[in-house]
């Protein structure tokens, strides 16, 4: 992988004629070397979408000056758009409750370096984790959260995502739900996963109520966490096949796998500026 340096510009906007040949136009003539470009309309919505990276290097504006050049063009065609850098190190928060599985994962992947990404925090509800922290050198806090501390809890822990310069939040199987007010302070910076039983086996032990009625596929789906609950945008999601010879535990097995690598592929995704969100869909320039 080359170690230049490049400029991600993610965008979109009502469907219009003028819009590929205006970002065209404007890297020209910038002298830009475009090294990727993807774009993608939604007839139904009347919605394009697009993804253009290309070398720092050589390019006549300066890095900081980027984003004001581009404004005009993004105003004319009324954009919705962010501008990003590939050198960028976002730090990411994971919020885990007592399953290990998630966490474990992108811990190993991130000290494997395969997320160009900070891990400097754990957030939980629970104490029963803090040990894989330890090994892992990254800080554990853990807030109890029940029906009458939870807004204090939201507010002490928001509080110390602001301290940290938090600007990722990935739920690694964290069994509490957000408030509104604070999904609200990350926007679409907020990645969740869960299995894709829902909602026909809503609540507790849903792999035992799949086995019961013997379903032949699970799932796993990874999406970002919105006011609605599992039901913000969705990242990415992946199937196994099961069978009648399954019983509970490898129902469970196939599913806790699903979701580390679910999950991963969507923290990768996001880390890589190729999502872009519309509405409440997600356009994936993988």
């Amino acid at each position: 992988m080359s170690d230049a340096v490049t400029a991600v510009l993610l965008l979109s906007c009502a469907d219009q004629k003028g819009l590929v040949a205006a970002v065209s136009d404007f890297l020209y003539q910038n002298q830009g070397n475009i090294i990727h470009a993807d774009q993608h309309t939604d007839q139904e919505e009347g919605v394009f979408l697009q993804r253009v990276e290309w070398e720092l290097e050589g390019f006549a504006l300066p890095r900081g000056e980027i984003e004001a050049a581009f404004r005009p063009i993004a105003e004319r065609f009324e954009m919705t758009w962010r501008l990003s850098f590939s050198d960028a190190v976002p730090r990411i928060a994971v919020f885990v409750s007592k399953l290990p599985h998630c966490l474990y994962d992108l811990l190993a992947r991130w000290r494997m370096g395969e997320f160009q990404a900070d891990i400097p925090l754990i957030v939980s509800n629970h104490d029963d984790l803090a040990s894989i922290a330890e090994d892992f050198g990254v800080e554990y806090r853990a807030f109890a959260v029940t029906n009458e501390t939870k807004q204090e809890s939201e507010r002490q822990i928001a509080e110390l995502l602001d301290e940290q310069g938090i600007d990722i939040v990935v739920l690694a199987r964290y069994m509490q739900i957000l408030s509104s007010d604070f999904v609200a302070r990350y926007g679409h910076q907020i990645i969740n996963i869960h299995h894709s039983f829902l909602p026909a086996f809503a609540g507790a032990r849903p792999y035992h109520q799949a086995h019961e009625r013997g379903v032949k596929i699970i799932g796993a789906t990874a999406h970002y966490v919105t006011a609605q609950l599992d039901g913000g945008p969705i990242i990415a999601q992946d199937v196994a096949q099961t069978s009648h010879r399954d019983a509970v535990p490898d129902l469970v097995r196939k599913g806790r796998d699903l979701e580390k690598v679910v999950l991963a592929r969507a923290v990768d995704l996001h880390l890589r500026q190729r999502i872009v969100v519309y509405g409440n869909k997600t356009v994936v320039f993988d």
